[in-house]
């Protein structure tokens, strides 16, 4: 079925996707399911920059397997889905900065997150029970009871400089894949391109197979992975508005957390942290029910590893808010921290960056159909 001399690839899963993508590009059926397949019918051969952008353009719903004429048993063994989660999950390794924890996550995220999550707590609550055990199990309430267990310039210092380091890692992340996918910079600065991104990313218009919903756990269509993934960005979305905002509270304004209950930033923090728990759950539900012919089952070390996180990110800054004027608050403000710095630290090294790189894989996809005059 090649059309063309495929050219080397620096992985299997590359040819593989190439193989895939000739095939496709021969048949075309699956044309109106998402993105991938009309950007695919852009091209006549694939270097591997094209096949990472097509595999971050891809919203994994299932549809084109189910629909495709040659999927497995056929003899052309046509699996779209699994094959570019493989080279999306590749590509996040590919990427990632410094390269030496490139692999580091792969197998074990969630082991290595939960460790240094409880690492970070237990150093956090050992320090100030050493110095002074009270403080640990006392209760504080009021402004500043918080920087009881840890002081504010610590904390800031701590927590300010793994998500510095997240932020460096991201970036250069993005710039690696920015530059494989050889898109001039010039792209980004286009307003009509960014929009449109925006609007099919908020609004994960590709993850509907076309409009019926997307195949999970066998060929019934539903919507269930678009909520969960809508409750998990504006719940996380919402969390960030809360920690910007307290941070607006104490620099600008002098006002030291714990705030009320009725206040902005708790309000934010507390919806965006329900939609941390819903969203993040029911991903992991639908991960756990989803059809193993689509998934890469290779690698889900820090698929899961993120979600987990967000999760217990949501759940302690909860159980913190409940518990803040009782003998637990130390505990748990402890481990809360934790968590966080865990989740800052693995950021760029997993589920994190599919994000990014879908959103910007989204930008080219927007920019390439306007030139052609798609919609």
């Amino acid at each position: 079925m090649n059309i063309h001399a495929q050219p080397a690839h620096a992985t299997a899963s590359l040819a593989e996707a190439d193989r895939l993508m000739t095939v496709c590009n021969s048949c075309r059926y699956c044309e109106g399911l998402c993105a991938v397949f009309p950007a695919m019918e852009m091209r006549r051969a694939f270097s591997d920059g094209d096949l990472n952008y097509l595999a971050n353009l891809c919203h994994s719903c299932g549809a084109c397997f189910h629909d495709c004429q040659f999927s497995p048993p056929h003899e052309f063994d046509v699996n779209v889905p699994k094959t570019l989660a493989i080279v999306r999950n590749d590509s996040y390794r590919a990427y990632a900065w410094p390269r030496a924890c490139a692999g580091l996550f792969d197998r074990n995220g969630l082991a290595i997150s939960l460790i240094a999550a409880v690492s970070v707590a237990v150093f956090v609550a050992g320090f100030a029970a050493w110095h002074d055990p009270s403080v640990v199990f006392g209760v504080h309430t009021g402004p500043g009871a918080f920087y009881k267990l840890m002081p504010h310039d610590a904390m800031a210092l701590l927590f300010g400089a793994a998500f510095a380091y997240a932020l460096v890692a991201l970036a250069m992340g993005v710039r690696n894949f920015w530059k494989d996918i050889g898109e001039p910079a010039t792209t980004l600065a286009e307003p009509a391109s960014l929009w449109q991104a925006i609007k099919d990313a908020c609004s994960l218009r590709h993850l509907d197979g076309g409009g019926v919903g997307c195949m999970n756990e066998d060929e019934a269509p539903t919507d269930r992975r678009r909520l969960y993934h809508h409750m998990t960005f504006y719940g996380f979305m919402l969390c960030f508005a809360a920690t910007s905002t307290a941070t607006l509270y104490h620099y600008v304004l002098g006002m030291e957390a714990p705030y009320p209950v009725y206040d902005l930033p708790v309000v934010l923090g507390t919806v965006g942290g329900i939609g941390l728990l819903v969203g993040p759950a029911g991903l992991l539900h639908a991960k756990w029910l989803r059809n193993p012919v689509l998934m890469d089952g290779s690698r889900t070390g820090m698929d899961v590893a993120f979600l987990a996180m967000l999760f217990l990110t949501s759940l302690t800054g909860l159980l913190l808010l409940v518990l803040r004027a009782t003998p637990a608050m130390g505990l748990m403000l402890a481990l809360h921290l934790g968590v966080v710095f865990s989740l800052f630290v693995t950021m760029p090294y997993g589920k994190f960056v599919h994000g990014i790189y879908r959103f910007l894989a989204l930008v080219r996809y927007a920019r390439e159909r306007r030139q052609i005059g798609g919609a």
